[in-house]
């Protein structure tokens, strides 16, 4: 047998539902090449003869460990410094402006391993100074891990402007020849954290700006519908939703005003208090 290859109809199927019940994402049955690529090695690092007694190994207690390191693989995107720039131009050029001169809170609902959340601090500490904070979330307990080191390949950078690289990067040496770091002074202003979008964030936090981007296209309606209301709940009336290029909200109900392309805004007064006022 080849585990890059051979699996079964039931252990596929099985293996998509675990991922869909849990993070809310859709692996089509397209997507065959895709999970055996991902999983093939954990087979053999578990010691396990088929993908068959792969899943139910995950079912069982003792593979809890196992089920985050499958999660991790399956969930974990390609993502880069400065991707769909326009955005970072709207949040220097619309955004910033018009917050005026308190903390502005971002949060990069999506954050991978790393490198769109330091892509929008590069932006805000130019722009604003201190005058920020920013909540950085992942599903995936390992991509956090190593977007709180910030350490990047040099070539993941190339969309980075000159400027933001030489005032943000350092250049690493030694066993770290080819790599490049953000600096310690950003990276620590970053609030990486464990989060599933398919749960709540505390009532509390209200942010100005959601970076949602480039997941929602992982998720069927109901699922969209569900991580969407999650996702305002904690966007302040006023604040700004950006959604990836390729991602709408098109045949969902999302109380937001469409700026622009996979740009929205939250209205400044809740629809639903504002029918009570004028009833």
């Amino acid at each position: 047998m080849s585990f890059r290859s051979d699996i079964s109809a039931f252990a596929l199927h099985r293996i998509r539902d675990f991922v869909h019940r849990t993070a809310g994402i859709v692996i089509g049955p397209d997507k065959t090449a895709l999970v055996t690529g991902r999983l093939w090695r954990r087979l053999a690092i578990c010691g396990l003869p088929s993908y068959d007694a792969y899943v139910d190994f995950i079912a069982r207690p003792e593979g809890a460990q196992e089920r985050s390191v499958m999660l991790d693989l399956l969930t974990t995107n390609e993502t880069y410094f400065f991707r769909e720039p326009a955005h970072f131009d709207f949040l220097r050029n619309e955004i910033i402006p018009q917050h005026g001169n308190g903390t502005l809170r971002v949060w990069c609902a999506a954050a991978s391993t790393g490198e769109e959340p330091y892509s929008l601090a590069m932006v805000l500490a130019d722009c604003v100074g201190n005058r920020w904070d920013m909540l950085a979330t992942d599903i995936s307990s390992a991509v956090i891990a190593q977007a709180r080191k910030g350490v990047y390949r040099a070539e993941r950078l190339n969309h980075m402007p000159a400027d933001y690289l030489k005032r943000f990067c350092r250049r690493g040496i030694g066993e770290y020849e080819g790599m490049l770091a953000v600096v310690p002074s950003l990276r620590e202003q970053v609030n990486f954290d464990l989060h599933n979008l398919l749960n709540t964030r505390p009532d509390s936090e209200q942010f100005d700006v959601i970076f949602l981007r480039n997941v929602l296209i992982y998720f069927d309606n109901p699922t969209k519908q569900r991580v969407l209301a999650n996702v305002l709940r904690v966007l302040r009336p006023g604040g700004w939703l950006i959604l990836g290029h390729c991602e709408s909200l098109q045949g969902l109900q999302v109380p937001v005003d469409t700026l622009r392309p996979s740009i929205y805004r939250k209205p400044a007064m809740d629809r639903r208090a504002f029918t009570r006022i004028a009833s």
